[in-house]
């Protein structure tokens, strides 16, 4: 259990360091194969600090450029999670029936119909998911014609049988704002002007992350279509809520920890839609409107903060 705690450190850390703290814990608790919980708080959490400072150590690319690419990946990922239900379900073959609230189309092959249905070649979600594994290896040119799609599938929406009309409706609650519909042309105009940006600025430098991040997504497809947990469930708006609060919090943590510019920007981005889905709602005030209103202020603030953390955390740096 050790080894996997030291599985979150980077991999050079691991060969410098690895063998020393391992021998460090084992003395500490000689009858234990896992750490006491706040010691094991304690290293995930210098685990996730020395990751952020092999980042802004690796001087192969700008921050900025690391910055947008990080932008492009959030806006993928957060334009994937309505749709983690409709793709499992394709991917499984599985008819979701009365369950698949708020799409129009059911079944998984291209001729299977229902109830006032029409026929579709592809789920929508396909699209920001070849975004994220495309992303991920470094490869925005093969993002950028998905994310165009995006653009062309909202700006039509109910026009074309190809990936269908589904989309976001209703007025739930979904992370921490309002529900992103597919109509909304914000989040997959900011995810193609991103992937435009890193596919013209020498996208050979771009980070290369490992298949591995997709584990949780895999995960997270299956679950979500075993289960029949489409967006508008409760559970499902707790784990985003969750989830998006969790990257504010790490984004402001690896800022604080480094000084560095760079997790400015996908914040910026991540508030730019976020806040946009609240403000376009155009229903009167009310308890639950002013609770967003309350969240977008907090989001407006949250790039301006990043880069107040980091500018003392540079001045801090330089007076010690």
């Amino acid at each position: 259990m050790n080894r996997l705690l030291l599985s979150a450190y980077p991999k050079t850390y691991r060969d410098r360091y690895g063998s020393e703290l391992l021998a460090c814990l084992a003395e500490a608790h000689p009858d234990r194969t896992w750490p006491p919980p706040r010691e094991a708080v304690a290293l995930l959490r210098g685990g996730v600090q020395a990751h952020a400072r092999a980042v802004v150590d690796d001087t192969a690319r700008p921050w900025w450029l690391d910055g947008m690419h990080l932008a492009a990946l959030c806006l993928a990922a957060l334009a994937l999670v309505p749709y983690l239900q409709d793709i499992g379900d394709w991917t499984l073959h599985i008819d979701p029936g009365g369950r698949a609230i708020s799409f129009h189309h059911v079944g998984w092959y291209p001729w299977a119909q229902g109830p006032n249905t029409a026929p579709r070649m592809l789920p929508y979600g396909l699209l920001p998911l070849i975004c994220v594994v495309a992303l991920l290896r470094g490869n925005p040119w093969i993002a950028l014609p998905a994310s165009a799609a995006m653009v062309y599938c909202g700006a039509t929406l109910g026009s074309s049988a190809f990936f269908g009309d589904e989309g976001v409706v209703g007025t739930g609650y979904y992370g921490l704002a309002a529900p992103i519909l597919v109509s909304d042309l914000v989040l997959s105009t900011a995810l193609c002007v991103a992937c435009a940006v890193l596919a013209t600025c020498r996208p050979s430098r771009l980070r290369r992350r490992s298949y591995g991040w997709l584990v949780p997504i895999t995960g997270a497809m299956f679950l979500a279509g075993g289960l029949h947990l489409t967006s508008s469930d409760p559970w499902f708006q707790r784990g985003q809520f969750a989830l998006e609060a969790a990257a504010l919090l790490a984004a402001w943590w690896a800022t604080g920890s480094t000084g560095d510019y760079r997790w400015t920007i996908p914040v910026a981005a991540f508030t730019l839609v976020r806040a946009h889905a609240v403000l376009s709602e155009a229903i009167p005030l009310d308890i639950h409107h002013l609770s967003s209103a309350g969240i977008v202020l907090v989001l407006t603030a949250a790039a301006p903060v990043l880069a107040l953390t980091a500018r003392d955390r540079r001045s801090n740096s330089r007076l010690g």
